[in-house]
């Protein structure tokens, strides 16, 4: 994978974790897909659908799916379900190495930031897990803002702890709603592939 890095200079960085510097979506899937069985849904769940939703926070994506599917669910216990699910598969990840390979060489010199749409205790143990937790300087979590993606709060937040202007950031993301919340908060962004 290359990445195509826009010309300019950037004072920070900011990542989306999940299929942006872990390969993690697939394992995302699977615990979605179980939990949603779980929930009353007959056959599996549409994938192309799931990876739309990358990066919008897990609850909402519970209350998003049942709204699809026409299922009445409590999106809480989903929420929790899933994440449950998920924790089980967590060591199972890998780096998506281009990105990881960026960021390693760039944290010496610039403030990097996590904005993910996960809740802050399976973004911490993703980071933790992989060793990646000491590149980043602020960790901005679903937890941490109002509205998730595709609004430009979480990166605007993730701006402000970095203490960088927004339009001096540059962020990595896979997903449809984060890239949109990224060009909202008036950032430059680098596509990354999140289906290899």
């Amino acid at each position: 994978m290359k990445l195509d890095i826009p010309p300019g200079k950037f004072a920070g960085y900011i990542f989306d974790l999940d299929g942006t510097l872990i390969d993690t979506m697939p394992l995302h899937y699977q615990a979605w897909d179980a939990a949603m069985r779980h929930a009353g849904l007959p056959h599996a769940l549409d994938e192309d659908y799931f990876y739309a939703l990358g990066g919008v926070p897990t609850r909402r994506v519970a209350e998003l799916f049942g709204e699809h599917y026409k299922l009445k669910l409590d999106p809480d216990a989903v929420f929790h379900r899933k994440e449950a699910l998920f924790m089980e598969l967590q060591n199972e990840a890998r780096l998506i190495e281009p990105v990881v390979e960026f960021a390693r060489r760039v944290f010496t010199t610039h403030p990097l930031a996590i904005a993910s749409g996960g809740p802050r205790v399976i973004v911490r143990r993703s980071l933790e897990l992989t060793g990646l937790l000491p590149l980043f300087r602020a960790v901005v979590t679903a937890d941490d803002v109002v509205h998730g993606k595709p609004a430009p709060d979480m990166f605007l937040l993730a701006a402000q702890k970095l203490g960088v202007p927004p339009e001096e950031c540059l962020v990595f993301e896979d997903a449809e709603p984060g890239i949109k919340g990224a060009l909202a908060a008036g950032m430059k962004v680098v596509r990354v592939p999140s289906r290899r």
